[in-house]
């Protein structure tokens, strides 16, 4: 049935079905009139000329079965008026009912629905001509966001479905689907996987075994890359085959450790791009808070360029009248030399050497507590399963079971001293009321957290988050980095580095003439010209012929700046 329902809904949405189901509505209106015709002569004739008198209802009933041919016999006339009108009721009934209706039903309504459900069917293989495309295994919210950016650049995708029922479903949404069995040889000859410019392995780590040691019977040179649940999966997945192996859920603990505020003021480095080197950190305590961003002087005193405020869980373009408060948090891209000039600048201020709290002991916050033990920041712990936390007495020093939403274990843990705060729950809806609780308890601290559906960034940001990240995010920026042969960038839920070709309407011009940032609201971090990287780039900085664009922004900026310069 959801099959079938799902064939015709896709079939009542196309145009041309729906003039001709219009068609026939109007056909079947017309024949309902007929029926009304004939039912009211029945009464005048069988009143008049055999006075005899019946009800609506016995008329509609005899016209029925004289029209359909059914005949039951049990009222007939026996005037010749009454049956000439019988005789006139019969013949229009036979070529009303049986002739007319299911022609026009056939013609009108089920064929083109036939003719639909043949043209949404996904098929079976990629065209012969479509090379350095990319491969799915399952389509999820990684495979979803990071497919709309590979459209963006031009590249195509695909997604193995076994499931009839779903591949049409998928395919007649606009998802590139293609039916095949996923641990099939067939299937990824069918996908052309030696044309591929990467393999996503997206399912299970059982499964990605499996997928990998099939893809690499096709072809040994692909780039494979796993999405891996367990770290013990890792090593089984590389001797399988696959060229990366990337656990996610270990990867957004990492990340979300290193963007705490804990001990002295310091710069935290978020990635390293040839000799660019993006980092960030709070001005909380510090002699920025109060002041505006043209105020701070950050590129006199130790030659950064701030790129970007993040407030809330929102980044702020960098303008000189951007004002700068306790919470904020400044993101500069300068030179490895420039960071340890600015290190020097920060490390008197902020000195809070409390323990950070850590809401949540599954692998995110297992990951998140061991990286940093490792830095040697200490660590309180609160976990509502007793046998989650078994698991767990060695990593934090202090660890509380029981529910971080009671007021007392929260203050037991420290929350209202601590620097920063990490919510690792797996559950949106936890996450965004803890980080509302958390905020009033520690209105100072900087609360990060992981989110599952990026749907909801927005409401996790007005409940005081500060930064987010997300399963998604973090796998959509590491393959997309892998498959630009790059290292990942990752900036927090909702902001991303791209990076843009420039038009060749912008070549000549500068970046206060191109307009990119007032037009697009991108910020353009640094200019790649001929194999150069320009990280001083002004807003009097001339883009030349074949220059590139290093920028960060929402995927709807690229796509607007895409639209803008065309």
């Amino acid at each position: 049935m959801k099959f079938l329902s799902g064939h015709l809904g896709y079939a009542l949405r196309d145009e041309t079905l729906q003039r001709n189901v219009g068609g026939l509505l109007r056909y079947i209106a017309f024949l309902a009139a007929v029926i009304a015709l004939y039912s009211v002569l029945f009464h005048v004739i069988m009143l008049r000329a055999e006075g005899e008198e019946h009800s609506w209802v016995t008329g509609v009933y005899w016209t029925l079965t004289v029209m359909s041919t059914l005949g039951f016999g049990d009222i007939t006339f026996t005037s010749d008026v009454g049956r000439a009108f019988s005789v006139l009721v019969l013949v229009s009934g036979v070529l009303l009912l049986l002739i007319v209706l299911p022609f026009a039903f056939i013609r009108y309504f089920y064929a083109p629905w036939l003719e639909t459900r043949l043209r949404l069917r996904a098929p079976r293989e990629v065209p012969p001509d479509v090379e350095g495309h990319v491969i799915f295994t399952a389509w999820d919210d990684v495979a979803r966001d990071l497919g709309a950016r590979l459209e963006d650049a031009g590249v195509a995708h695909f997604v193995v479905e076994e499931d009839p029922s779903t591949a049409t479903t998928l395919y007649g949404d606009g998802v590139p689907a293609v039916r095949g069995d996923v641990d099939d040889v067939a299937t990824y000859r069918a996908l052309g996987v030696d044309r591929a410019r990467m393999v996503v392995l997206n399912r299970d780590d059982l499964t990605n075994t499996n997928v990998a040691l099939t893809v690499r019977e096709m072809s040994s040179s692909v780039p494979v890359a796993a999405l891996a649940e367990q770290n013990h999966s890792v090593d089984i997945l590389e001797l399988s085959g696959c060229d990366h192996v990337l656990p996610l859920k270990r990867r957004l603990g990492e990340q979300l450790a290193n963007r705490v505020n804990a001990g002295h003021a310091q710069a935290h480095v978020i990635a390293r791009y040839r000799d660019l080197v993006i980092a960030e950190f709070s001005a909380h305590a510090t002699p920025l808070a109060g002041r505006t961003l043209g105020e701070s002087r950050l590129r006199e005193v130790a030659g950064v360029n701030v790129v970007g405020v993040w407030e809330r869980g929102q980044m702020l373009p960098p303008r000189p009248d951007t004002p700068l408060g306790d919470l904020s948090v400044l993101v500069v891209v300068g030179s490895s030399t420039a960071i340890e000039l600015l290190d020097e600048f920060l490390y008197i201020y902020d000195t809070n050497t409390n323990p950070v709290v850590l809401i949540g002991g599954g692998k995110v916050g297992t990951a998140a507590a061991r990286a940093l033990k490792e830095r040697s920041i200490p660590v309180h712990m609160v976990e509502r399963d007793p046998d989650t936390a078994r698991h767990l007495r060695d990593l934090p020093e202090r660890l509380v079971i029981g529910d971080a939403a009671d007021r007392e274990i929260m203050r037991e843990v420290g929350i209202g001293d601590a620097p920063s705060i990490i919510l690792t729950t797996n559950d949106d809806a936890t996450n965004i009321y803890l980080a509302a609780y958390c905020r009033r308890l520690n209105p100072d601290a900087r609360i990060l957290s992981r989110i599952t559906h990026d749907r909801n960034l927005a409401a996790i940001q007005r409940a005081g988050a500060d930064l987010t990240l997300s399963y998604a995010t973090l796998g959509v920026e590491t393959l997309f980095a892998l498959f630009h042969g790059r290292p990942p960038i990752v900036l927090g839920a909702g902001v991303a580095f791209h990076d843009l070709a420039t038009h060749p309407s912008l070549v000549g011009q500068t970046l206060r003439e191109s307009g990119i940032g007032g037009r697009t609201g991108l910020t353009v971090i640094a200019i790649e010209e001929g194999g150069r990287l320009v990280t001083d780039a002004g807003p009097e900085t001339r883009l030349g012929q074949g220059s590139v664009l290093l920028a960060l922004g929402t995927d709807e900026q690229v796509r607007e700046f895409r639209a803008t310069y065309r």
